[in-house]
């Protein structure tokens, strides 16, 4: 962990170096951050220093301060001896268990979801999958996928396994970039939803559970090939 990078200092081109007015100062650092991290502007390894925050973020140290500590709280950051508050980095046994347990979670949620979904809720979820069909961008397929999951989660009725899959989301982002960015992946996650849709609308609690576990293992296998042709590229950037 000695050869952590400390974060550019200059302040970030994108949506979130834009302080919110709407929240505590705190939870907008925290969220902006969070931001960071998905899109892949802050990656595993990285340190988080409260000056270079601030200025990249455009506001105090002290809510850059509560914001690593949430952080810190969440399993995003671990803070390393003579380091600091370094985003944390999975190894691939940690990634794998991570997806197999997004499995085993999601896929509980959907045989759920086929018991008790209400025809609004269904409804809801056809045209959430509809809208990620349409997106033009990776950005809007990607907000639209979590919207799809976050459906199902909701229509499964059930507040205790929210928590559980939130918890594994979050932890997931350390990843950084959607793998809805590959048009592949984004092209058969749309029929791998429409056979969670089907399942759920005949309300067949097995084939549900089935489906959803399979587009789990698809996201996996996806998210796996993009963190090796991540790898080949920084491999050949260092070989030029």
């Amino acid at each position: 962990m000695a050869s952590a990078k400390p974060i550019s200092n200059q302040t970030s081109t994108t949506k979130s170096s834009t302080p919110r007015t709407d929240l505590p100062p705190g939870q907008d650092a925290y969220q902006q951050i969070v931001h960071d991290i998905r899109a892949g502007d802050l990656l595993p390894g990285d340190r988080l220093t409260e000056v270079d925050l601030a200025a990249r973020f455009g506001m105090s140290r002290t809510p850059i301060r509560e914001a690593i500590r949430q952080l810190e709280a969440d399993g995003l950051v671990m803070h390393i001896p003579r380091l600091g508050a370094t985003i944390r980095t999975l190894d691939h046994s940690e990634i794998s268990e991570l997806y197999d347990m997004r499995a085993v979670l999601e896929s509980t949620a959907a045989r759920f979801a086929a018991r008790a979904a209400s025809e609004v809720e269904l409804s809801e979820i056809e045209a959430i999958q509809a809208a990620m069909s349409a997106a033009r961008n990776s950005e809007e397929r990607y907000r639209q996928n979590q919207n799809f999951h976050a459906a199902i989660l909701d229509a499964a009725r059930n507040r205790f396994l929210l928590r559980a899959v939130q918890s594994v989301q979050k932890t997931l982002l350390i990843l950084g970039r959607s793998t809805m960015e590959q048009s592949e992946r984004a092209e058969q996650a749309g029929k791998e939803h429409a056979a969670i849709i089907a399942a759920l609308r005949s309300r067949d609690e097995d084939e549900a559970e089935r489906a959803m576990r399979l587009h789990i293992q698809g996201a996996h296998a996806a998210r796996l090939r993009q963190l090796r042709d991540a790898r080949t590229m920084d491999a050949d950037t260092h070989e030029l």
